[in-house]
């Protein structure tokens, strides 16, 4: 398979709310939008790929069925301002054993987002140029 880009589709109980959450609160890029202009589909940038919130669903996706995983620079000063905007925070950042700092939250339909730092002595930091 030759894969030349792919994004996460999520779509949501109410379109206006979670590209609200995902625009505004969490504050992602807006990579574009498309379909009728009073209900649009908003593809974000997500790191090296990208999260369309387009469409509706009757039923929110499964707390387990879908998870985001985002790299932040300061797991800790995301913790304080998503905490004061409201977001539900499922688990505060905490320093796992494999050596990453991580925070879970919610989106309004429940989809778990992990925000992850990833300490500067970790070897994800590591220049990989000198491996053969």
């Amino acid at each position: 398979m030759d894969v030349l880009s792919s994004r996460v589709m999520l779509h949501p109980t109410d379109l206006e709310r979670s590209r609200r959450f995902y625009r505004d609160v969490l504050g992602l890029a807006v990579y574009r939008q498309f379909g009728p202009p009073d209900s649009p589909g908003t593809v974000f940038f997500l790191g090296s790929g990208f999260l369309e919130v387009s469409g509706q669903s009757p039923e929110p996706p499964g707390e387990s069925s879908l998870q985001l995983w985002i790299q932040v620079r300061d797991v800790h000063a995301e913790h304080e301002r998503l905490s004061a905007a409201g977001v539900t925070v499922l688990r505060e950042p905490k320093l796992e054993f494999w050596g990453l700092i991580e925070m879970w939250i919610a989106d309004p339909d429940g989809v778990r987002i992990v925000l992850v730092e990833i300490p500067a002595d970790h070897p994800l930091r590591q220049d990989t140029r000198s491996f053969p």
